[in-house]
């Protein structure tokens, strides 16, 4: 494809992870063959025509050694952890530590770089019950995860220099091949091709905004193609704008795999507080950069199952 972005150095955080990885090919292919892009990260990642240095974003001095020798003019910041039980302590210890070691690297030796922060629509949380959300809802988070994403949006509009341009995504769900099976989808794909009689799943009555991760990275790289036109911060929802049931995805997925399987409701796999429906607004998005989903349900959800089926045959 013709290169759509202009930038001399990219450095990318959690290019290892599920949509790092993409979003790392994504940015190699639009970029010029004389842009550098460097991947930053505890594991290397082996991508054609990129450079990896190891770093440490928890470590302030680790990462000032890297954005120093790196000299983006864009940061693509990606890494994150998401909560666990008993490990609060470390999601804000990457979530917003980390972040802030890099906002204060990028003050120091790139001050005039540009900064895409992939946060999470899951900041909106208990504001969901409002209706549809557009960038200017009130947050109300209601996990350490999603409190922590939204204390590093504030962070970085306040350390950031002015003359760092700042972009915030927040992206809905999102899922393909590659996924932790932590999460619903790929949970579900497991356990359809494990060949086991009983699927168990919690609450299915949910509604939630899905994309397919690669329309995800479509999003963030038509967002990097028209910064020029965006103001000094900007926040952004990333999503379809269509809430479906997490049952109603199950069902296809059983479907699409033509299981026999029955589906178990499983008390213990219910979250603290489940938000019933989230409805999320694109319109802003949209409108900036032309962007819109192209790919099916059918197509993510069909992802999600051979990536599954490919590990128990590769098993």
């Amino acid at each position: 494809m013709s290169p759509v972005l202009n930038f001399g150095a990219v450095l990318i955080t959690g290019g290892a992870g599920f949509v790092g990885r993409k979003m790392v090919r994504r940015l190699r292919e639009a970029l010029p063959p004389t842009s550098r892009v460097v991947v930053v990260g505890r594991s290397n990642v082996i991508v054609p025509d990129c450079d990896f240095l190891a770093f440490d974003l928890e470590h302030g001095a680790s990462v000032d050694g890297v954005v120093a020798a790196a000299r983006p003019d864009l940061i693509v910041h990606l890494a994150a952890q998401s909560s666990a039980v008993g490990a609060a302590g470390a999601t804000w210890g990457t979530n917003l530590s980390g972040s802030l070691n890099l906002a204060r690297a990028i003050g120091r030796y790139v001050p005039d770089a540009k900064t895409l922060y992939v946060s999470s629509s899951e900041v909106y949380g208990l504001a969901f019950n409002q209706g549809t959300v557009t960038e200017d809802t009130p947050c109300q988070p209601q996990s350490a995860y999603s409190r922590s994403k939204l204390a590093a949006e504030a962070m970085f509009n306040d350390v950031l220099p002015a003359t760092s341009q700042l972009i915030v995504c927040r992206p809905s769900n999102h899922s393909g091949a590659g996924q932790e099976v932590k999460f619903a989808l790929p949970s579900f794909a497991e356990q359809i091709m494990s060949g086991q009689d009983e699927i168990r799943v919690g609450n299915l009555e949910a509604r939630r905004d899905f994309l397919h991760v690669d329309d995800v990275v479509d999003a963030y790289v038509a967002v990097l193609s028209e910064l020029a036109h965006f103001g000094n911060r900007t926040t952004l929802n990333v999503c379809s704008g269509e809430s479906r049931s997490v049952g109603v995805l199950l069902d296809r997925m059983i479907e699409l795999a033509g299981s026999k399987a029955r589906v178990v409701v499983d008390p213990d796999r219910f979250r603290s507080a489940d938000i019933p429906v989230a409805s999320i607004s694109s319109a802003r998005l949209r409108s900036l950069t032309g962007w819109a989903p192209t790919r099916s349900m059918d197509t993510m959800l069909s992802d999600v199952l051979q990536h599954a089926r490919d590990r128990h045959h590769a098993g």
